[in-house]
């Protein structure tokens, strides 16, 4: 299970890029593992605003339709269209093509409830599967 070192993660296994003020949102290859063969994403409008645990979209496979929950407060700046068309990339490269979001961090001392690496691969579910 690839879970890079340099990102931070939530509970419900999202993943965050931080680059200044702007964060990089997907789901972690653990998430897009248990879901399966991807077939579906729904994603907000740039200009929305989140809170964190709002849920900024839907994502369906083969097996199952999962809510996606945001780690961090902010605005969408950008939401990553080709995805929309080819949500399959989620599969082959979630934390590269299958980024879903790029959000302007409102608190970034938000961040700090976010696990690292070492962290996530302790989390309960996760452990069960490495």
């Amino acid at each position: 299970m690839n879970t890079p070192k340099e990102l931070n993660y939530s509970g419900t296994h999202e993943w965050v890029r931080v680059e200044g003020d702007r964060a990089t949102i997907g789901i972690t290859d653990f998430a897009q593992d248990q879901l399966g063969d991807i077939v579906y994403l729904e994603l907000p409008e740039a200009g929305r605003k989140l809170q964190v645990e709002d849920t900024f979209g839907v994502v369906e496979s083969v097996k199952a339709v999962s809510d996606l929950i945001s780690p961090i407060s902010g605005e969408i700046l950008e939401v990553n269209e080709p995805l929309l068309d080819q949500p399959e990339t989620i599969n082959t490269d979630p934390y590269g093509q299958g980024w879903m979001l790029v959000v302007r961090l409102a608190n970034p001392a938000e961040l700090q409830q976010l696990m690292d690496a070492d962290a996530y691969l302790q989390h309960p579910e996760v452990a069960g599967h490495a």
